[in-house]
């Protein structure tokens, strides 16, 4: 499932409108179940998990143009802004995680 979601996010791109944007988030969600099911993790909120990644990586918030201007990246990881779904496709990308982790 992962690969068709790795696909599926290839094919769309940013395109929110996409015929098969609601398929993406449908296969997301049941990643997400399977994981809770087979594989728990405490839930982590997504800013949470996007200051980890960030760590992880050793990048700053000037490293994530795919988020929008630094200021978007700062608000995110203070918790005071949702990662919209484009964001969530782009960082899924970039880190080679399941969409999952940011819901």
């Amino acid at each position: 499932m992962t690969v068709l979601l790795d696909e599926l996010l290839n094919t769309i791109g940013d395109d929110e409108t996409h015929p098969l944007a609601n398929l993406l988030e449908t296969i997301s969600i049941l990643i997400e179940v399977y994981e809770q099911a087979h594989h728990p993790v405490a839930d982590s909120p997504a800013h949470e998990v996007l200051r980890f990644l960030m760590q992880e990586h050793n990048l700053t918030p000037n490293d994530l143009p795919e988020m929008g201007p630094q200021q978007n990246v700062l608000e995110t990881l203070n918790g005071k802004l949702a990662l919209n779904l484009t964001q969530i496709q782009n960082l899924s990308k970039r880190f080679h995680v399941s969409p999952a982790v940011f819901f």
